[in-house]
């Protein structure tokens, strides 16, 4: 483990210290659930050793710590992208911060475009398993042989059994499928989508996997759940707009700030 991230976590234990167990990273549309987060400390992503500065206007780029529906969270409010500098690890010293405060789970959630059509915007969907089309890796240069993490089991089977069944208890219709990622900036083209669908994906977007490769790396178990801002190139004819990706992205966000802390209060970790 990094000495960054062992400084990190020290700075945030003097903050607030708790006996951690989940960590959360929110995608566009999710800032009212760190908002939720109580007996919180709230320190900037500059404030912390290793950490970056995010460039996406939804993203505020933070670390909220405290409790949500009394289980101890670590909540990174935004994230770095892939896009913003071309480095597929600018996320690994945060996740490597989670480990080093004792968390044992990581949630991921990310704003995503669907395939299908029976899944439209304001719908949620949960990451069964992923293709990594930007082809980039936050493991390469890593010298020892952790570097071969095994991704076959990426997103916990029982995790997922958990967030199913409390979106079911919510009445909250969650989806499941592959999450494609794109590096982005740019939005994929109608023919990108074509591919990516023949390929077997069922949404696309420009984050998170990154994270999950960092998580399992750091032997977390992990799980992500996507919001649907819009149908991807090509499938309505109209343009795709990051402004739309933000002003739709809350109206899936709210159904899963319920499912998410439904699934804490339901698994009991305190």
């Amino acid at each position: 483990m990094s000495d960054k991230a062992v400084l990190a976590a020290a700075m945030i234990r003097t903050r607030r210290d708790l006996p951690y167990s989940v960590g959360l990273v929110l995608g566009s549309g999710l800032g009212s659930l760190a908002e939720a987060v109580s007996d919180a400390v709230r320190i900037p992503f500059s404030a912390l050793p290793g950490f970056p500065a995010s460039g996406v206007s939804s993203h505020k780029g933070e670390v909220v710590a405290g409790r949500l529906d009394g289980v101890p969270v670590v909540v990174f409010s935004g994230r770095a992208h892939y896009y913003e500098r071309g480095d597929a690890a600018a996320m690994r010293v945060p996740i490597a911060t989670l480990k080093a405060l004792g968390c044992d789970t990581l949630l991921l959630t990310n704003a995503a475009g669907s395939l299908r059509t029976e899944v439209g915007p304001g719908e949620i969907m949960l990451v069964t398993d992923h293709i990594n089309f930007a082809g980039a890796n936050p493991l390469i240069g890593e010298p020892t042989d952790d570097r071969f993490v095994g991704m076959t089991g990426a997103y916990d089977a029982s995790l997922r059994a958990g967030l199913l069944g409390a979106a079911e208890r919510e009445g909250i219709r969650l989806t499941t499928g592959v999450y494609m990622w794109f590096s982005g900036p740019s939005f994929e083209t109608p023919a990108e989508i074509r591919m990516a669908r023949t390929m077997g994906a069922d949404a696309v977007g420009m984050s998170t996997v990154p994270e999950v490769i960092l998580g399992r790396f750091c032997r977390l178990r992990v799980a992500a759940v996507s919001t649907i801002t819009n149908f991807a190139a090509g499938m309505t004819g109209a343009e795709i707009s990051h402004e739309e990706t933000k002003a739709l992205a809350p109206v899936g966000a709210a159904k899963l700030e319920r499912v998410l802390r439904r699934f804490l209060r339901d698994r009991g970790l305190r």
